[in-house]
């Protein structure tokens, strides 16, 4: 294709290669091609979706950046007044200096790109289809991105009770127990402390974020956000040196839900933005989870009226009624009736995804390290936990 930018392939190759070092010089054009798109639009522009699947995103690009009559890039599915449109809001930003300021942000902060075609690209992003995002920015673990249903999102207040805050803090843990990845906002209230107790409790934690992957937004949650950055990752649609705007913070909500396999809302106010989360998982066809709230309490002002308009929903109330809306069963099954005092004590003190030492699980359980070793033993034998090089862990749920 020609360059209408007139950019040689060496000044592609030295702005792509520290985001995609293992990439040859022809897939860094079509990751260049891709970061221009999402650098040339806002979240969930369609027609740019349409066009990049029509025709890829190198020729697409080649073809916009010769400002063709509209007319040339309609198809059945997008007019020639709608690509007028879409032109004329994608003019401003056809600058490339502007685009190479944005990927010298984006390497400064150790920033790498995901494209839908690698094996970290989050599946649930799949159902999006056109409005989905071209690119993701992530700083952190992209092997931490997770699978559709192994996620769980967990939104809610900003300004949030100490009620929400424990049942959030619960929620994220036990779900966490059993092996789920946590999917938020990186936003106060509910979300910080999904985030919060995902983290205390050694599991994997995703922040999706409505700015540049740069900024750190909200700048309270700084080293919250940089803790998820070193256990887990923080990502964006939005190019960096992008602002949080209002609308991006909407569009930000429907990469949570498309994320997660499932959405879970916890205490929301009777206009909150975690409702536009739960509209999205709606229209994703995506089960959705509400915890109830005291009747005389604004803060669940929204998940109440969810409750009663939405017959999506499900009142759930405890971490076994979100795994069943997955599927995953209904009742936390590494325990057993049967069971003595002791196995509950380190099943409880065991996760599935971090590995603790039989020093660890002594602490955490109260017990004495001899017992902890003999009880590990016996449920090896049942197959119930999971002996590796660096300590032990829960057989996963369904065993």
């Amino acid at each position: 294709m020609t360059n209408p930018w007139n950019l040689s392939d060496t000044d592609i190759d030295r702005a792509i290669a520290p985001l995609r070092p293992n990439d040859d010089a022809t897939r860094r054009r079509e990751v260049f091609a891709e970061v221009a798109w999402g650098f040339l639009t806002e979240p969930g522009d369609r027609i740019a979706g349409e066009l990049v699947r029509r025709l890829g995103a190198s020729e697409a690009l080649a073809r916009v950046l010769s400002r063709p009559p509209s007319s040339m890039l309609a198809s059945d599915e997008v007019s020639a007044s709608e690509f007028a449109e879409a032109q004329a809001r994608w003019e401003p930003r056809l600058d490339s200096a502007a685009l190479f300021r944005s990927l010298s942000t984006a390497v400064s902060v150790g920033a790498r790109v995901v494209r839908s075609a690698d094996t970290a690209w989050p599946d649930g992003l799949t159902d999006l289809g056109d409005h989905g995002p071209r690119v993701l920015w992530a700083r952190g673990d992209v092997d931490a991105l997770p699978r559709r249903d192994n996620a769980i999102a967990i939104v809610g207040a900003r300004a949030s009770t100490g009620y929400g805050e424990h049942v959030a803090m619960d929620f994220a843990a036990g779900l966490t127990s059993r092996g789920y990845t946590i999917v938020s906002g990186g936003a106060y209230g509910i979300d910080g402390m999904a985030h919060r107790a995902t983290l205390a409790c050694g599991g994997t934690t995703v922040a999706v974020l409505a700015g540049g992957i740069d900024q750190l937004y909200p700048a309270g949650h700084d080293e919250l956000l940089r803790r998820i950055i070193t256990a887990g990752a923080v990502i964006s649609e939005v190019s960096p040196g992008g602002a949080p705007t209002r609308w991006r913070f909407l569009q930000r909500n429907r990469l949570i839900a498309a994320i997660a396999g499932a959405t879970v809302v916890i205490e929301a106010g009777y206009r909150s933005g975690s409702l536009n989360t739960a509209t999205h998982a709606r229209d994703l066809d995506r089960p959705i989870g509400v915890v109830p709230g005291p009747v005389t309490s604004g803060a669940s002002a929204g998940c109440h009226r969810l409750l009663r308009t939405n017959p999506a929903t499900t009142l759930v109330t405890t971490v076994a009624d979100v795994a069943e809306m997955l599927g995953h069963g209904s009742s936390d099954d590494r325990f057993d009736a049967r069971d003595s005092d002791t196995v509950v004590r380190i099943l409880d003190s065991l996760s599935q995804t971090k590995p603790r030492t039989v020093e660890a699980i002594a602490v955490k359980s109260g017990m004495d390290v001899v017992s902890v070793g003999s009880g590990l033993g016996a449920l090896l034998a049942e197959g119930r936990v999971v002996r590796r090089d660096d300590g032990w862990t829960s057989a996963p749920s369904g065993r």
